[in-house]
């Protein structure tokens, strides 16, 4: 049974990543600190991955239902 509610979970987290391939975070960087005057600048950092690694997940998380399916019965 927990073997299948993880297979669910990986299914549900691929179709995530095909439907949405890629985020971006900001963060807040310190360029110039001179006494009372401070200068910062917000960089973004782009994280991307390829809608073939979630279908190739969507297939690993089926395969994980249905060794689940095989172990319970």
């Amino acid at each position: 049974m927990l073997v299948r509610t993880i297979g669910f979970i990986m299914i549900a987290i691929d179709v995530v990543m095909v439907a949405y391939t890629g985020f971006t975070y900001f963060t807040t960087e310190k360029v110039v600190d001179l006494g009372v005057i401070e200068i910062q600048q917000k960089k973004s950092h782009p994280v991307q991955w390829s809608p073939y690694v979630g279908v190739a997940l969507i297939i690993g998380g089926i395969g994980v239902v249905l060794i689940g399916k095989n172990q319970s019965v």
